[in-house]
């Protein structure tokens, strides 16, 4: 499970309902939930944290909280 699929798990946020709201299919979802290697545009990013009444940054947070700048040499 990605980070996001955690997110909704702890929320409690169906895809269902995320997918009606946004238009962004449940096939879309499911395989950002559950796929790491898939890439969350920015774009869905917004239009779900609308669909579940959170501020973008909340979940950009929680899904590239990690992302870290590399060190020049």
């Amino acid at each position: 499970m990605t980070v996001l699929g955690e997110f909704f798990a702890k929320k409690s946020i169906k895809k269902a309902d995320v997918s009606r709201k946004t238009g962004i299919s449940t096939s879309r979802l499911s395989e950002l939930s559950r796929n790491e290697s898939t890439k969350l545009k920015a774009e869905e990013l917004f239009l779900i944290a609308l669909a579940i009444d959170v501020a973008p940054i909340e979940i950009l947070n929680k899904v590239c909280g990690h992302v870290k700048l590399k060190k020049a040499k």
